[in-house]
C-alpha cells in the first residue's frame, strides 16, 4: 500500500521538472543578442582626423625662413648665442602629439621680432562627432575671437585708410599726425567706425585696404589673417589655418627701434603667408 501511494507523488514531481527544464532552453540566448562581431545598427562611428601625430613646431622653420622674419639673428656675432636663436624656445605641453609650439626672438639695429608657432592636433572624444568636425569649430572660435571686420564695399572707408597713410622710399607706410592722434587717444577710431571692433580699430588707421584683416581662399581648409597695429607702433600678423584636424597658428610682431617708423604691413604679411604656405605643404606631404 505504501509502495502504490509514494509512485504517483514520484511521477508528478518528475513531470514538473521535466516541464521546468523544457520551459528554460528557450530563454537561455536572447534573440536580440548580436552574433560575434556584430557591431549593432547604432555604432557607427565617425571618422578619424588625417594625422594622428605631429612635427615638432622648432624643427619645422627653416633657418633661411627664421634669417627673413627674425633679421636680427644674423648680426648675432656669437656663434653659440647665434644657434640658440635658431633653436628657438619650445612651449609648454604635457603631449607633444596633440600640440607642439615654439617662439623665437631675435634683436636687430632696426627693430626686435618675435615669432610664434603653435600646432594643434584636434581629437573628438564623441563618437558622434569627426576629428576634422571638432577641428572647424576650433577654427571658427579662434576666428570669432580674431574679431575680423567685415569685407568693406564702399570705397570711402577704403580710400579714407590709405590717405591716412603716407609711403616712405622704402615703402613703409607712415601714418599722418592725424592718424597718431586717433590711434592714442583711442575714441578716434571708434568715432571713424563705430560698428567696427577694437582690432579693427586699430589696424583701420596704420593698414591699407587691400592688406585689412580677412580671411585667405588658398590655404589649407580654412585659414584668415589679421593685422594688428598697437598705439606703441608695434605691429603683430597673425595667420590662422586649418588642415584636416590640425590647426595651425603663426603670430609675428615687430617693435621699431626708432621712433616715427612704423613696420611694414605688406612686407610683414608676406613673409607670415610664405612661412603659412611652407607648413601646410608639409603637412599635405
Amino acid at each position: 500500500m505504501q509502495r502504490k501511494a509514494y509512485v504517483p507523488g514520484a511521477a508528478v514531481l518528475l513531470a514538473a521538472l521535466l516541464a521546468a527544464c523544457t520551459g528554460g532552453s528557450g530563454s537561455d540566448s536572447p534573440p536580440d543578442d548580436p552574433k560575434p562581431g556584430d557591431a549593432g545598427p547604432s555604432t557607427t562611428a565617425a571618422q578619424p582626423g588625417k594625422y594622428r601625430t605631429l612635427s615638432d613646431a622648432c624643427s619645422a622653420v627653416s633657418q633661411g625662413t627664421l634669417d627673413s622674419l627674425l633679421p636680427g639673428i644674423k648680426q648675432l656675432t656669437d656663434q653659440e648665442q647665434r644657434d640658440r636663436a635658431y633653436q628657438g624656445e619650445a612651449t609648454l605641453t604635457y603631449d607633444n602629439d596633440r600640440r607642439s609650439g615654439c617662439r623665437w626672438k631675435a634683436e636687430s639695429t632696426d627693430s626686435t621680432d618675435h615669432l610664434l608657432l603653435d600646432f594643434e592636433r584636434v581629437v573628438s572624444y564623441d563618437n558622434a562627432v569627426s576629428d576634422d568636425t571638432r577641428a572647424q569649430k576650433v577654427f571658427a572660435a579662434k576666428q570669432t575671437d580674431a574679431n575680423l571686420p567685415e569685407p568693406s564695399t564702399s570705397g570711402a572707408g577704403s580710400e579714407g585708410s590709405e590717405s591716412s597713410t603716407s609711403t616712405s622710399p622704402s615703402g613703409s607706410a607712415s601714418p599722418t599726425p592725424s592718424g597718431d592722434s586717433s590711434r592714442g587717444a583711442g575714441s578716434g577710431g571708434a568715432s571713424s567706425s563705430g560698428s567696427a571692433g577694437a582690432t579693427a580699430g586699430a589696424t583701420a588707421t596704420g593698414t591699407p585696404a587691400d592688406l585689412q584683416p580677412r580671411t585667405l581662399d588658398d590655404l589649407g581648409d580654412a585659414a584668415f589673417l589679421n593685422d594688428v597695429l598697437s598705439t606703441a607702433r608695434q605691429r603683430t600678423v597673425t595667420v590662422v589655418f586649418r588642415t584636416s584636424n590640425v590647426v595651425v597658428s603663426i603670430e609675428y610682431d615687430e617693435q621699431p627701434a626708432h621712433p616715427g617708423t612704423v613696420p611694414d604691413s605688406e612686407e610683414m604679411q608676406d613673409r607670415v603667408r610664405k612661412l603659412a604656405q611652407q607648413l601646410a605643404d608639409s603637412f599635405a606631404g
